[in-house]
């Protein structure tokens, strides 16, 4: 089995920052590609980041110069550092992964919760 825990989330204030970690536990082989998703109030899920096993990154434009996706494979954690916030990233944040246990899976995470207000 493979579990995926987000954590890092919170409220914060318009122009604040937050760093959101997601740490991968389980009987698996290995990890290949890793992503950030969210889903925002009364808007569908959407691809934030994602991270290649080598450490290759790419962003949705929306977060471009603002969000920075990195991972350690040897603790098989990804973060999502995320700079300059505003409303408009409030939102559930959830890990996802192509991982290998047998064969190759997707999965997710449980989600976790960021608000950017004042």
């Amino acid at each position: 089995q493979v579990q995926l825990v987000e954590s890092g989330g919170g409220l914060v204030q318009p122009g604040g920052s937050l760093r959101l970690s997601c740490v991968a536990s389980g009987s698996f082989v290995a990890i290949n590609n890793m992503r950030w998703y969210r889903r925002r109030p009364e808007k569908g899920r959407e691809l934030v980041a994602a991270i290649s096993h080598a450490g290759t990154p790419t962003y949705a434009d929306s977060v471009k110069g603002r969000f920075t996706i990195s991972r350690d494979n040897g603790v098989n954690t990804m973060y999502l550092e995320m700079n300059s916030l505003g409303p408009e990233d409030t939102a559930v944040y959830y890990c996802n992964a192509d991982v290998r246990l047998g064969s190759w899976g997707n999965y997710w995470g449980q989600g976790t919760q960021v608000t950017v207000s004042s």
